[in-house]
């Protein structure tokens, strides 16, 4: 589907130049001489490198239309991540790279949402919060209110995040996919 270059967004997938790209940041520039652009940086899906390009605002660009389906988490191996379609019990297995990090987030059964590009899976879109438990936590320090009133912990997934100091460990808490960020307490 083509968009004209001002509608780009962050997040977005591209094909520019005969593969896919996805847009990390995005720039919008009307200089005082010339005609407005976009300039736009990409990380190329496949072979993970970046570029910057500049479109004339007067430009279109191709949008690659995606196939999203939802799917739960089943297991891991080394380099795989393994999910099922919840209606036809089929099996779609993602490399780790394509998850990067938050892969650790993955539990049993976890509903997320896969985007398809060619019958090849390259998107994996986490619920925007997960469950997590409290390994271990620093003592809260009385009185410290000049500081942040937040305090280190780490999950049980290996992430360290910050949390509120009545947090202890073995508590369940809340946290958000997008930034990696304490939430609520269960």
């Amino acid at each position: 589907m083509k968009i004209n270059a001002g509608e780009i967004r962050v997040g977005m997938l591209l094909e520019h130049k005969n593969d896919l790209w996805q847009v990390l940041k995005t720039q919008h520039v009307k200089p005082g001489k010339g005609g407005a652009f976009a300039q736009v940086e990409m990380k190329n899906v496949n072979k993970n490198t970046k570029l910057n390009e500049r479109f004339r605002s007067s430009e279109t660009v191709e949008k690659a239309s995606l196939e999203e389906m939802k799917y739960n988490f089943l297991y891991e191996d080394e380099n795989n991540y393994f999910f099922m379609d919840p209606k036809s019990f089929e099996q779609v297995e993602i490399k780790k790279n394509i998850i990067g990090e938050k892969g650790k987030l993955l539990t049993e059964n976890l509903g997320v949402s896969i985007s398809f590009y060619n019958e090849l899976p390259i998107l994996v879109d986490l619920p925007n919060q997960v469950t997590c438990k409290v390994e271990t936590t620093d003592a809260a320090l009385k009185g410290q209110t000049i500081s942040s009133s937040y305090k280190p912990a780490v999950l049980n997934n290996g992430f360290n995040i910050q949390v509120p100091p009545f947090i202890e460990a073995e508590d369940e808490i809340v946290v958000d996919t997008r930034n990696l960020e304490y939430v609520k307490k269960i």
